[in-house]
């Protein structure tokens, strides 16, 4: 008859105590053999910036790396925003030039030509036609004769 080995839960946590210290053994060395960052290195080893600074540059990094973790949703949202904003700003922004051209060349056509007899349709048609590069209005003295 052979008897099984038996280990009891005091041996058990005896081994992983002994486990968990030689990983940190070995997980302290790899940190100490880690390099420093290229712009660390520049900055504040070569040049010498105080480590104050050194110390808030990485509080920041720290801070925004959790702000863009938990603001995810509403930082898409805003991107989108935006960008749909610089997308039809070009568009916006024809139309308004368009618009204005035309409240200017009707406003001339008033002034200038002699325009008893044409309705406001027909003056915004013909200010409409002057911003589109058309000359009808030089002929407006033509068409009453």
């Amino acid at each position: 008859m052979n008897k099984k080995e038996t280990t009891t839960p005091a041996e058990i946590r005896n081994q992983n105590h002994e486990v968990k210290k030689m990983n940190n053994y070995e997980n302290s060395k790899k940190k100490k053999d880690k390099h420093l960052p290229w712009w660390v290195e520049i900055l504040f080893v070569q040049i010498g910036l105080p480590d104050k600074l050194l110390i808030k540059i990485l509080k920041a990094k720290k801070r925004s790396k959790e702000f863009f973790k938990n603001d995810k949703k509403s930082l898409i949202t805003y991107f989108f925003a935006i960008t749909s904003l610089v997308y039809f700003y070009p568009v916006i922004k024809h139309a308004k030039n368009k618009l204005d051209c035309e409240k200017i060349a009707k406003n001339y056509i008033i002034k200038n030509r002699n325009t008893t007899g044409i309705s406001n349709k027909e003056i915004k048609m013909l200010s409409t036609n002057f911003c589109n590069g058309g000359e009808e209005i030089y002929e407006i003295e033509n068409l009453k004769n």
